[in-house]
């Protein structure tokens, strides 16, 4: 190991390890004690020691309890066993479709002087990690290997030879980075499969994540009366062993990330600082392109499948607009990291789907109502297609509330779905009655550019909505709530897709989808504001020749004269809070859209 600072987190990962290992043993003891207490009283009645009524009580007694303590402790160690760690969601790199990013980590593990990964995998999160996936129900088998004799003749040593953690790289680094970025990224990752070799740090490992394990069996639903009982058992003990354990093992981890980098220190040191800025550049990155950019699509039924290009596209538009990022551009002209895949597009398709998968739930595969679509198709099939949907919606719960339409002589569709009728109804005086409609019992999660269903719920209604209205907006929002909650309801009780059969297929289940959601729960205005929105540019669209488009980094965006429109938040919310259209109207006169004109709705 070099350096002090390695030698001294090697030493203390390999104490905490011991650590752990004693919290094991002392388990295995506990376990024993009672068979130990048998086993003396039986030798005292051998030796006639013990002898007496009372003393073959005590026999029968130990003995019985010392069967039951084993009984249990054989079942507990089966489970802990046999359940099957908890693995991340990830796509499989083969080496025949990455034999350049093999090599490359292969040459940094000889660098690093430690053993090469076994595998490599692809996750959609700007992180990289190792991962072990030595237990038989996601890895291959372990193998036997013979060493050479060290005495001429003599039979040779059968020892096992345990498979390398799997190196697991997140997929905006491929298509961000250059290679010499991530080669610099990846080597503190990789110099950690040194001590994931070593014996005492591996059975600890072992031995923590059964425990994992365990617990997660112990809660797993659906079981009788008798059944729940004894898993409950099997619970507690599990915790038990995980507190005891806990902190050595977060210990020994942070000595073995200790060790791992003061080993990679002398590798690409120079580049690692400055490629350091392109993983929180990524980040930032990413998680606008899915907020902004993917989830209005997920909820049309649509599924980027180029994300990572995507990511790529927006941190570049994001170096050409930020002046303190202007001097990444100049890096682009190296080669990018996903030039060591053979086909970038295949890699980048799957990973796409499994983001969809892990952030809103959709469908293993796709099929009529999930459908992949291109960037260069995304303003028409995602945008557009949004805009119209909520301009449907909202047209739909004026007809609820008795709302006339505004009518137009000279229109071409008197009585039709017009921009008008909105502005009217927002803006006349609330002192004339207006129909009611119940509060929905859930206002829904929405985002600019959300399509039917998909939303989530939360506790509240829009009459508890603290956010300033006018008495016609509350209503209307508290509307757009109630449709959008039985939509939901329609679309939750649609199946939502095939399971998938990969390689990863079993370590994660679809009733756990999404994993991680990505949208908050949205107020009744703002619902309101994004409709009022949609309404615009579908009248923008159809009255003004403008057109829907894409921003990298904001998302869908209206287009007028080839420009990106002005921010209409201040001039909407103006219209939702006070019902004072003529902000909104001087932009209608100016942009050329009449709001008397009837819109096509989906």
């Amino acid at each position: 190991m070099t350096g002090t600072g390695g030698e001294l987190g090697a030493r203390a990962a390999r104490s905490r390890a011991l650590a752990v290992l004693r919290v094991r043993s002392r388990a295995l003891a506990v376990a024993l004690l009672p068979a130990a207490a048998e086993v003396i009283l039986l030798t005292g009645a051998a030796t006639g020691q013990f002898t007496g009524q009372g003393w073959d009580t005590a026999r029968w007694v130990v003995g019985v309890l010392a069967v039951l303590v084993l009984l249990a402790a054989a079942g507990i160690a089966l489970v802990v066993a046999r359940a099957r760690p908890a693995a991340s969601p990830t796509v499989p790199v083969s080496e025949r479709s990455a034999p350049d990013l093999y090599r490359m980590v292969r040459e940094l593990a000889d660098r690093l002087d430690v053993p090469a990964p076994s595998a490599i995998a692809l996750t959609p999160d700007c992180d990289s990690w190792l991962e072990d996936r030595t237990h038989p129900a996601h890895a291959p088998p372990v193998t036997r290997v013979h060493d050479e004799p060290v005495v001429p003749g003599a039979r040779p040593e059968r020892r096992l030879a345990v498979p390398a953690p799997v190196l697991v790289i997140g997929s905006p680094f491929l298509w961000w980075m250059r290679v010499a970025e991530l080669r610099a990224v990846l080597a503190p990752v990789v110099a950690g499969t040194g001590p994931s070799a070593q014996p005492d740090i591996a059975a600890a490992r072992r031995f923590v994540r059964g425990l994992d394990a365990a617990v997660a069996v112990a809660d797993a639903p659906g079981r009788g009366p008798l059944t729940r009982g004894v898993y409950a058992a099997l619970g507690r003990v599990a915790r038990l062993l995980l507190r005891g354990c806990r902190e050595h093992a977060a210990l020994m981890e942070r000595g073995v990330a200790t060790a791992a980098a003061e080993r990679a220190h002398a590798v690409d040191y120079g580049p690692r600082i400055a490629a350091q800025e392109q993983v929180g550049l990524a980040y930032a990155g990413w998680d606008r392109l899915l907020t902004k950019v993917a989830l209005p699509a997920w909820r049309m039924g649509r599924w980027p499948s180029r994300l990572d290009v995507g990511v790529a596209a927006a941190l570049t538009e994001l170096s050409r607009r930020d002046r303190l990022a202007d001097g990444f551009a100049a890096r682009l002209g190296e080669r990018p990291a996903c030039d060591l895949l053979e086909e970038p597009g295949a890699v980048d398709e799957a990973v796409s789907l499994l983001t969809a998968r892990l952030f809103h739930g959709g469908p293993a595969e796709s099929g009529p109502s999930w459908a992949p679509v291109d960037w260069q198709a995304y303003p028409e099939e995602v945008v557009d297609r949004t805009w119209r949907a909520e301009a449907a919606r909202l047209h739909r719960v004026l007809d609820s509330l008795g709302v006339s339409p505004s009518l137009d002589p000279a229109a071409p569709d008197p009585g039709g779905p017009t921009l008008a009728r909105v502005l009217d109804h927002l803006t006349e005086p609330a002192a004339d009655t207006a129909p009611t409609v119940p509060a929905p019992t859930a206002p829904l999660d929405n985002e600019d550019g959300e399509e039917n269903g998909g939303h989530a719920c939360t506790p509240g209604g829009a009459d508890a909505d603290p956010d300033p209205a006018t008495e016609r907006s509350a209503l209307l929002a508290a509307g757009l709530s109630a449709a959008l909650a039985r939509e939901e309801r329609e679309e939750s009780a649609v199946p939502r897709g095939v399971r998938a059969q990969g390689p990863d297929s079993a370590l994660w289940e679809d009733g756990d989808l999404p994993l991680f959601p990505l949208q908050p729960p949205r107020t009744g205005r703002e619902l309101l504001a994004a409709h009022i929105t949609a309404m615009i540019c579908c009248a923008a669209v159809d009255t003004a020749g403008a057109a829907p488009g894409l921003d990298w980094l904001d998302g869908p965006t209206l287009l007028l004269d080839g420009e990106r429109a002005a921010d209409l938040t201040p001039k909407v919310l103006s219209l939702i809070e006070e019902g004072d259209p003529v902000p909104l109207r001087a932009w209608l006169a100016e942009s050329g859209i009449r709001p008397e004109k009837p819109v096509r709705l989906v």
